[in-house]
């Protein structure tokens, strides 16, 4: 990721990450699944 991404992408990242089960453990996990639903929470206000 770079200052270049869009949200979209970031999302896509995230979305990959916890699917792929790339996280260091399930707190991790809860953590990008939580900043994912926040970052989509936000763009369809």
């Amino acid at each position: 990721m770079n200052k270049e991404n869009t949200l979209a992408e970031l999302i896509d990242v995230l979305n990959k990450r916890i699917e792929n089960n790339d996280v260091i453990d399930s707190v991790h996990k809860i953590k990008l699944m939580t900043a994912r639903d926040v970052i989509k929470e936000m763009i369809h206000e």
